[in-house]
């Protein structure tokens, strides 16, 4: 009975609730329309937000100027030196005459010694190949018959031997060192044929006449195929030296291709008293062969991970890794930003040499913003003009070889075939500025460069590049590619013989002078690149010494290839 009272009057008092929460649902719906009507409209919203992020923009672009920015100045500031010649070149010269005891070819070529040379890879591979073919002939005592270029490669080019080099002067200028035919000769009504065979990379003297001489006294003709790098870095200072006669004087492109270029040379100098030459290598089969990340996302990975696919023997490599151990290419921004850290302004000149550059004009805008003067041969000459020679990959990089070689500056971004063979030759020549990249410091230096001033950039540009412009005994003799450092060839006066004796003499009596000297930058950086491991035991020996010489070893010597034509993605 209790609970049915209780019941009833909980009913009662939930009745008279009722009205109360009726008004309260009431005033919130007349609340809700009262805001809706005043509030701003979809369209007016977004204005609003545009306006308040314009005005974010603003505030931190004002705050951005307090601060202090990385400001690139257009002139390359004044550094108190030549930027455009090499110091002390003058006291060093190319000297690669041979001695009185290096005897003529007629006395010691055998008759029915045939030596054929296929050469392999790119123009400037097969002339490492054609250098050596002369010096494993003079090697065996044979007659060299003219050298047959790779066409088949990746570079896909017909041109044979007279069409890319003046076959009769490379014939005449060396007929004291080595016989050289055109063709095998006949042997009764049918031609002499020739013996196939390979022969091991970097093989010394020794190792010619163990394998190689046995064939040939039994065959007579021998052909040695995929002829590259297949000679010993070191041997017999007379052979080197005529390595030097045959690559810096022997070689000498035919004349339409001389002329071509000198024509190409002649325009850039009158745009410019000086030029700078850049073999860029930033084509998109050189990015995938390095295996390095240039912020491109997922789409690079792609594109990139796509032609990485074409040769097996390719594995994956760390980015990172490879970035931080200095074997990735610098972009060609970053190219830009060494080049003006190192003094030169955004007046100079340059010209690029390169196929196609992965990410075409977006890549190279901020190059071409720092150094508005940029040039090429399709730019300076006419389709016209470069008719003849665009079909012909060798015929087109010879061209560029010529504009890079009388250039005032040149510039790597590879340690490449085309890079060593241009670095020994302006050795050679007079040790012209050859910049190539430290690209394993410089890496840290690019990712941290928001973080610091140009003025603390640049200083460290300039201190990173001490022993990579090219400067005489820049790299120790002997060490490195013997294309790339001639150092048998390469002859100092007696002047700096002198000075550099004396000067000897004054830093033992004072080691401040030492530190002190004359110098208007930071020491030198002492840290080596990777050390090249020749064939030679006493190579092991010499490493004991790297710290204190600048020494590289090539994409191409850091690879045992397996796949002919991955060995080919690096030859230029």
């Amino acid at each position: 009975m209790a609970y049915q009272r209780r019941r009833q009057h909980y009913y009662q008092r939930f009745r008279l609730m009722i009205p109360v929460f009726s008004a309260v649902a009431a005033a919130l719906l007349v609340l809700f329309a009262l805001l809706s009507f005043l509030a701003p409209s979809p369209v007016e919203t977004d204005r609003m937000h545009r306006r308040r992020q314009h005005t974010s923009i603003n505030v931190e672009a004002d705050e951005a100027i307090e601060k202090p920015a990385f400001r690139i100045p257009s002139d390359g500031g004044k550094l108190g030196r030549d930027i455009w010649t090499s110091r002390n070149s003058e006291h060093f010269r190319g000297c690669s005459n041979s001695s009185n005891k290096f005897q003529k070819a007629q006395v010691i070529t055998h008759p029915n010694r045939y030596l054929l040379i296929a050469t392999s890879g790119g123009l400037n591979q097969q002339r490492t190949g054609i250098t050596d073919a002369v010096v494993a002939a003079r090697i065996l005592n044979a007659t060299l018959v003219v050298p047959k270029l790779d066409q088949r490669s990746f570079w896909k080019d017909s041109s044979n031997f007279s069409e890319i080099f003046d076959v009769d002067w490379f014939i005449s200028s060396l007929s004291k060192d080595v016989k050289i035919i055109k063709q095998l000769p006949s042997k009764g009504r049918k031609p002499l044929s020739a013996y196939n065979m390979r022969v091991p990379r970097k093989c010394n003297e020794r190792c010619y006449i163990t394998r190689i001489l046995p064939v040939l006294l039994k065959k007579h003709a021998v052909q040695l195929s995929k002829f590259d790098y297949r000679l010993a870095n070191r041997l017999d200072t007379e052979y080197q030296k005529l390595r030097c006669r045959v690559n810096y004087h022997a070689l000498k492109f035919t004349h339409p291709i001389l002329a071509m270029g000198e024509k190409l040379v002649h325009w850039m100098r009158m745009r410019s008293k000086h030029y700078i030459a850049l073999h860029l290598r930033f084509e998109p089969d050189m990015l995938a062969f390095s295996g390095c990340d240039y912020g491109g996302g997922e789409k690079e990975q792609k594109e990139l991970g796509a032609i990485r696919r074409r040769w097996k023997t390719l594995h994956r490599s760390n980015p990172d890794r490879a970035r931080r151990q200095g074997r990735c290419p610098l972009t060609p921004e970053e190219v830009g930003l060494m080049l003006r850290a190192l003094g030169y302004g955004s007046d100079v000149h340059i010209y690029v040499a390169s196929g196609e550059v992965y990410g075409g004009e977006r890549t190279l805008a901020p190059l071409k913003e720092l150094f508005p003067n940029y040039h090429s041969k399709e730019t300076i000459a006419t389709k016209e003009e470069l008719q003849s020679f665009s079909s012909f990959s060798s015929r087109m990089a010879a061209l560029d070889f010529i504009v890079c070689d009388e250039s005032d500056v040149f510039v790597t971004n590879n340690n490449g075939n085309m890079a060593k063979i241009l670095a020994g030759r302006r050795r050679y020549f007079g040790h012209k500025p050859t910049i190539r990249p430290n690209a394993k410091k410089l890496y840290r230096l690019f990712l941290n460069r928001s973080n610091m001033t140009w003025d603390v950039f640049a200083s460290s540009v300039r201190n990173f590049q001490r022993g990579f412009m090219g400067e005489p005994k820049e790299v120790r003799p002997g060490r490195g590619g013997f294309h790339e450092n001639p150092s048998t060839c390469i002859c100092e006066d007696s002047t700096a013989k002198v000075e550099k004796i004396s000067g000897h003499r004054k830093q033992g009596k004072d080691n401040t002078m030492k530190r002190n000297a004359s110098n208007d930058e930071p020491d030198v950086d002492k840290e080596s690149e990777w050390p090249e491991m020749d064939d030679d035991d006493d190579d092991q020996n010499d490493l004991a010494d790297k710290d204190t010489f600048n020494e590289t070893i090539s994409d191409y010597d850091a690879m045992n290839f397996e796949d002919p034509d991955l060995e080919e993605i690096i030859s230029d």
